[in-house]
């Protein structure tokens, strides 16, 4: 059949909208029409050329929301008609990663999904004879995807696609941090480094958790606002601070008693390894853990002097916030219908595949918090 699509032809060149060939879904997979879909800093990691894991050309997005239309021969879980998101980090349940329960991190299809191809080893997409890669499993990024089974979360059909397609990254990810990888208690203290749209949802999970202290860091003021709307307490722009930020935030944390300071969790959404070194260093000394969710250039490296880790703090990461997809992202969608967490707002801007250039423009310039395209 054929398909509309965004194609990253090349690092650094903008996408190139196009009508390509795509294969039906075989043994195991699933053919989703894409009804929207998220522009996420990881697309614009790989388009920039910064991702060592980036191939092309290839169709990237994996943060969307559809509809089933067809199944192969195998698949049972889902039917022609089910809403699901697709899921980047998929869901197995028999292989030994998922068997441990210890982590989120599947690998039953870890391969051929690194090279942008689908278990079999081929690629569904291709454009005159030529193959097209597929990205992180799902390029969302067309109007019609096919994935395997075990990477789409069937969900409610009552939740709307241009909301929840959200869901399928930023939104998991920053809550799933708080609650699947920090296991943050009611009353703790928080400091999470960067306000875009995964440390807003990360400010949303801690409020939905009952953290008691919020802190906020960020470059932008504007984000001052955003922050509060969803829970922070406190802001702090590194820029108006005289010297060191650690010092200033493990100050700011004392509280009662307590004349030691510092946070019982921090979290790293921005990416810098100098903002990791920082989270970590703001931690509280014998308890405090520091959470990297943000994704390093490649051939960064992170440091701190090896004290800090003796005296107690816990550096940790986290990948899709420790959420098992097919299981937890159908009760983040529910969430979001019974008004425990909010979407909307972050959506603030909407976009026809022909425009998706303009919403990497619009991150670009911080003006976002989270594009969605609608097909």
């Amino acid at each position: 059949m054929k398909t509309k699509a965004a194609v990253a032809i090349a690092a650094g060149k903008p996408l190139e909208i196009m009508e390509v060939d795509l294969g039906g879904p075989r043994e195991g997979e699933v053919l989703v029409e894409i009804k929207a879909t998220g522009i996420c800093h990881t697309d614009e990691f790989t388009l920039s050329g910064a991702d060592p894991e980036g191939i092309f050309p290839s169709i990237l997005g994996h943060e969307g929301a559809g509809i089933v239309v067809d199944i192969g021969p195998g698949v049972t879980s889902v039917r022609k008609g089910d809403h699901v998101i697709p899921l980047y980090t998929p869901e197995c349940r028999q292989c030994p990663s998922c068997l441990s329960r210890k982590t989120n991190l599947c690998t039953a299809i870890r391969a051929t999904q690194g090279q942008g191809l689908m278990p079999d080893g081929t690629s569904r997409f291709s454009a005159g004879g030529e193959k097209i890669f597929h990205y992180m499993g799902c390029s969302t990024f067309s109007n019609f995807t096919v994935l395997p089974e075990i990477a789409v979360a069937k969900v409610n059909p009552d939740a709307p696609f241009d909301k929840i397609c959200y869901i399928g990254c930023g939104v998991t990810t920053g809550i799933g941090a708080v609650i699947n990888t920090a296991k943050v208690e009611p009353g703790a203290t928080a400091i999470v480094f960067g306000l875009g749209g995964i440390g807003l949802n990360v400010i949303q999970g801690l409020r939905l958790v009952g953290a008691d202290m919020i802190v906020g860091v960020d470059l932008n003021n504007e984000k001052k606002a955003w922050g509060e709307r969803f829970g922070m307490t406190h802001f702090v722009n590194p820029k108006e601070i005289d010297g060191d930020i650690v010092p200033y935030l493990v100050n700011m944390t004392k509280r009662g008693a307590d004349q030691i300071g510092g946070a019982d969790y921090t979290f790293d959404c921005t990416g810098s390894v100098k903002a990791m070194r920082q989270a970590l260093e703001s931690c509280h000394r014998g308890w405090g853990q520091s959470i990297i969710i943000g994704v390093a250039g490649a051939g960064q490296e992170i440091a701190t002097r090896p004290f800090q880790l003796v005296t107690g703090r816990v550096w940790k990461g986290t990948a899709f916030g420790g959420a098992r997809g097919r299981t937890d992202v159908p009760k983040i969608v529910d969430w979001y219908i019974a008004g425990k967490i909010e979407i909307d707002p972050m959506i603030t801007h909407r976009l026809k595949i022909e425009e998706i250039n303009k919403g990497f423009d619009l991150m670009h310039e911080g003006k976002s918090i989270r594009t969605v395209v609608v097909y």
